[in-house]
């Protein structure tokens, strides 16, 4: 098992780490603009409102999904997995506020302003795992997520990093914190029966 020590300093490293590469590439490329990006292209109330919004809906539909009976194993395996940090309330904002800072300035402020929202969308969700030909489940929970990923995308496009920062930092913060919930549930993951088999077993 991984210390939770060691969890806390990736997070950190997330959030100075990326943000770093991303003035680099601020720095020598004009394609990209981070202090504009971050001072946005709207009103802040308009993307403080707009950020909060996309979270939420991002955040509890993708939650949603995950609790439905076929995705009980995906389910199962994460909390196990990341469940067993115990993380508390303020470590899950924090790794959630590292995440979404860091990767947006990385993906939304350095590399969408050169292939686009829907590529580096696919390729954000790709980088987590969520797509995985050899998982359906879990593919089907990339396909939604990367749906959402690109409607950030357009919404950074139109008001800045800003509603981008903060719909990452929610939907994080949402499933982690399902994730820890469903750790102090949880039975062992042997004893789950993928859905196809239970599926099979009521016929």
């Amino acid at each position: 098992m991984i210390p939770k020590a060691v969890v806390m300093r990736l997070a950190l490293g997330t959030l100075i780490g990326m943000p770093l590469v991303a003035i680099l590439v601020d720095r020598y490329f004009e394609e990209v603009d981070l202090a504009t990006q971050i001072i946005g292209y709207q009103a802040w109330y308009i993307q403080i409102g707009l950020g909060i919004a996309l979270g939420l809906v991002a955040g509890f539909s993708a939650r949603w999904l995950i609790q439905r009976p076929f995705m009980q194993v995906v389910n199962r395996k994460y909390s196990n997995l990341l469940g067993q940090f115990n993380l508390t309330w303020s470590e899950v904002v924090f790794i959630s506020m590292c995440a979404g800072v860091g990767e947006e300035l990385l993906f939304r402020g350095a590399i969408q302003p050169f292939i686009g929202v829907v590529l580096t969308s696919i390729v954000f969700v790709a980088i987590h795992g969520y797509l995985n030909p050899k998982d359906w489940r879990m593919s089907v929970y990339g396909i939604m997520m990367t749906g959402f990923i690109a409607a950030i995308g357009f919404a950074a496009d139109w008001a800045g990093l800003i509603p981008a920062m903060i719909a990452h930092t929610l939907i994080d913060v949402i499933l982690l914190h399902n994730l820890q919930t469903g750790h102090q549930e949880a039975v062992p993951e042997e004893s789950i029966t993928p859905f196809s088999e239970h599926h099979e077993q009521e016929e």
